[in-house]
């Protein structure tokens, strides 16, 4: 008996170190978006009722947990290749989340910001590393969060500027780049550092792997560095405005901080008092973009006492289905679709036309 119990324990416990090709997404948590957003003090505006935003809980599934994980009717299973896609190693899921963050956070404060009536630019500032593929020439001397600003001393502000100076230049062909060593953090800041000089052999594209669509870049057998990349932008705001979270990554949390930086600078009483939740991407116009998870973050907001939920179009038919008592779903594709509901909802909501 004693043979049997200790051959179990140890088999309980190899099951539990041997990952599968799989993700769970389980609900997460839906916490007041305004206790992470910092205004000054001379422009802040105490907000009745409050706006959450919601996560989701994404783990490796083990040999152990996957019945578990199958069973839990709250929780999805789905395969690896959707969480990190063709080119992301799994160590470098964290990082990319903490980016998209740190993009949302921005996006967030423009349209927010842009909403009130107020200007706000931004620039082209250069290619971030986003995804670098094991065993490509990029591995040895790039890595996630890094910003390319230049190759061969031609600048490149976007991602469309680094293929462009890219997609002539022949496999097997040295290159150098001017590499900002920067990171991102779980606060999702991005720590600018010195730019150095890489140099770097490109190499022969690999099958299956797509060429750009670019406007000018046209497709052909140029030499491959093995990343993908994002256009970072730099914005500047008229006003001071802090959005803080940890261990939080996505851009899904962008409706949610926009409507939250909206509440605490604007006058008016924008939630009328009442527990309302949003998911949804946000770009610097206020155009709302879909997202994951919608089935576990709508568990996650009911159990938060949120009264209404604001989703994108392509998530709602989930969203509704998994919603149950007083909670009632919108479809929103606008950060001015959000504020209507948020009206007819007995809020408060800036004009239109902010000079009024």
């Amino acid at each position: 008996m004693l043979a049997v119990l200790v051959v179990l324990v140890v088999g309980a416990g190899v099951a539990a170190v041997i990952d599968l090709p799989y993700y769970t997404l389980a609900p997460g948590d839906a916490t007041s978006v305004l206790s992470h957003i910092v205004v000054p003090a001379s422009d802040r505006h105490h907000v009745r009722g409050d706006v959450l935003l919601t996560d989701v809980s994404v783990t490796r599934v083990s040999a152990l947990s996957y019945l578990f994980d199958r069973w839990d009717s709250d929780d999805s299973v789905v395969p690896a290749s959707e969480i990190l896609g063709p080119v992301t190693p799994a160590a470098q899921l964290a990082a990319q989340g903490y980016i998209e963050m740190a993009q949302s956070q921005s996006a967030a404060k423009a349209a927010a910001l842009d909403r009130l009536g107020y200007h706000v630019g931004v620039r082209d500032a250069g290619t971030i590393v986003f995804a670098v593929r094991p065993g490509s020439p990029a591995a040895a001397v790039l890595a996630v969060g890094q910003i390319v600003t230049a190759v061969d001393g031609t600048p490149t502000p976007d991602s469309c500027a680094l293929l462009g100076a890219l997609h002539s230049v022949a496999p097997g062909t040295k290159v150098t780049m001017s590499v900002e060593q920067s990171s991102v953090t779980a606060n999702a800041v991005l720590r600018s550092g010195p730019v150095v000089q890489r140099s770097v052999v490109l190499g022969r594209r690999p099958a299956g792997v797509g060429s750009s669509d670019c406007p000018g870049v046209a497709a052909g057998p140029g030499g491959y560095l093995g990343i993908e990349t994002e256009t970072w932008q730099d914005f500047d705001e008229p006003i001071s405005v802090q959005v803080n979270t940890s261990d939080i990554g996505g851009p899904s949390a962008g409706l949610a901080m926009t409507l939250g930086i909206i509440g605490s600078l604007w006058r008016g009483d924008l939630t009328g008092g009442a527990v309302v939740a949003a998911t949804g991407t946000i770009d610097p116009t206020g155009a709302v973009g879909d997202v994951g998870g919608v089935a576990q973050k709508t568990i996650a907001v009911q159990r938060a006492g949120a009264t209404a939920f604001l989703v994108p179009p392509e998530e709602y038919a989930v969203a509704k289905s998994k919603a149950q008592g007083g909670l009632k779903v919108y479809s929103v594709a606008t950060l001015d679709q959000a504020l209507t509901v948020l009206h007819r909802l007995g809020g408060q909501i800036p004009p239109a036309d902010p000079a009024t």
